[in-house]
């Protein structure tokens, strides 16, 4: 059922590298559908990748988005009522989410490396490109109702989130049309807190997504699959789940998905070499692009 509230949509960048093309064309679709319901549009910074992060790249995502020709009604430099908007800033929400979860058994500690799941699954070597969480083995997991250890103030091993049982999910995206899953056979347990106390992607978005009231998520075609956890968390704190909105990715010339690695389609670049972005909205982000057809 479509949603009744105000649209509010959301650009959720990284400043883990200088954005691309790619970037901004699902920005500039999100912009768009959020101008086009006479909504509001958030721009939130996630940057809890304190590894790849840069201070740099943090004040780049800002200006080179800009510089395209978006903008925001809230976000961390015009601020705005469901602050702060950098996920630096939020950790206290996602540990209220985690302390839920641990209250209803809903999680488990795990010690199994990446490796220990795929040679169970009986994939040793990982594809070349893989970027998803395989599938958790059912065995790996405590029994149901296995007493759970204390949290304690400081995080030092994985928790994941237990999926149903065979449970089918089903969405329809506004863009990539019906999907459906069966949870713990299309996607397994997964990590909702790393070993070294940081909370994982999947966990953050959904929790900064319903507090923030965000009512259609937009961004690229391959976090589908994450849609699907990221509906279970949705449900499990009681949240309303947004609708989904998944953009066709963006390939080089040689039929790659654009990564951050290409730095000479990013817009930092392409801004130093002189190209217009009056040039670059006409090229790539064009009306079917904007409608998610291209």
């Amino acid at each position: 059922m479509p949603s009744t509230l105000p649209y509010r949509g959301r650009l959720a960048p990284s400043p883990t590298g200088y954005l691309h093309l790619g970037h901004a064309r699902t920005f500039w679709i999100a912009a768009e559908r959020a101008r086009a319901a006479q909504g509001a549009l958030v721009l939130r910074s996630e940057d809890l990748d304190a590894i790849r992060f840069r201070l740099d790249f943090a004040d780049a995502m800002l200006e080179d988005l800009r510089w395209i020709g978006l903008e925001w009604q809230e976000g961390p430099d015009v601020g705005g009522p469901y602050g702060p908007y950098r996920q630096s800033e939020r950790r206290g929400f996602y540990r209220a989410a985690l302390e839920q979860f641990h209250a209803a058994g809903l999680i488990f500690p795990c010690t199994r490396s990446r490796r220990d799941v795929l040679e169970a699954i009986g994939a040793p070597h990982e594809q070349p490109g893989a970027d998803d969480e395989p599938v958790y083995p059912r065995e790996f997991r405590p029994p149901a109702g296995t007493a759970l250890p204390p949290l304690g103030e400081t995080i030092s091993v994985n928790w994941r989130f237990r999926v149903p049982d065979d449970l089918r999910i089903d969405f329809t995206d506004g863009s990539a049309g019906r999907q459906s899953a069966i949870s713990g056979r299309d996607f397994g347990d997964f990590l909702i807190w790393r070993k070294d106390d940081v909370p994982s992607y999947q966990l953050a978005c959904v929790v900064d997504d319903a507090a923030m009231a965000i009512t259609e998520v937009v961004r690229g075609a391959d976090l589908i699959k994450s849609t699907f956890r990221q509906i279970l968390l949705h449900r499990a704190l009681g949240k309303t789940v947004p609708a989904f909105f998944h953009c066709p990715l963006m390939n080089d010339d040689r039929g790659e998905r654009l990564a951050k690695r290409h730095d000479a389609l990013s817009l930092r670049t392409l801004r130093q070499r002189g190209v217009a972005p009056e040039e670059i909205r006409a090229k790539y982000l064009t009306a079917d692009f904007a409608e998610g057809r291209g």
